[in-house]
């Protein structure tokens, strides 16, 4: 079933929960700051976050054939220490559950994951939500250490 491609019937109903989900957070969770939708006939939504480690981030949900794939984009790419982030993020990623740390654009680090359309819920988008926010708040400002230790003195 994690392989199979969702009918547009059951593509159409995903989405419109993804929605229903997305607006119930707005009005509901405050660090929910703004949720957008991508262009017409995309799939995809990007919601922007509010922290308190990293002040401001967004989660990119998008729904593929097979898939909802979310993403947050961590930090940019390491001024130093690269060997030393990386082997930190890879440690991280064997403690995280649902999303892993990857090397995107321009080098910069995310918080990448996916999980089968057909076990898109509410359940499944407040963990994947609550996740990817508490691995941000926990791992920027010690990942922003070590690729940027000059700019962090003491």
């Amino acid at each position: 079933m994690a392989d199979e491609i969702a009918t547009p019937a059951e593509l159409d109903a995903c989405e419109r929960s993804i929605g229903a989900w997305l607006t119930a957070q707005l009005d509901e969770n405050p660090v929910v700051a703004a949720v957008e939708r991508g262009e017409p006939g995309e799939r995809r939504w990007y919601v922007r976050v509010t922290g308190e480690q990293k002040s401001v981030f967004t989660i990119w949900f998008t729904l593929r054939q097979r898939c909802l794939h979310y993403e947050t984009y961590v930090m940019p790419a390491p001024e130093e220490n690269h060997a030393q982030l990386y082997e930190h993020l890879l440690r991280r990623n064997l403690k995280m559950n649902g999303a892993a740390f990857a090397i995107g654009v321009e080098d910069a680090v995310f918080l990448v994951g996916r999980v089968p359309v057909h076990t898109v819920d509410d359940g499944e988008l407040d963990r994947i939500f609550g996740s990817l926010y508490v691995y941000t708040e926990q791992f920027f400002r010690p990942a922003m250490r070590i690729g940027y230790a000059s700019k962090f003195p003491g």
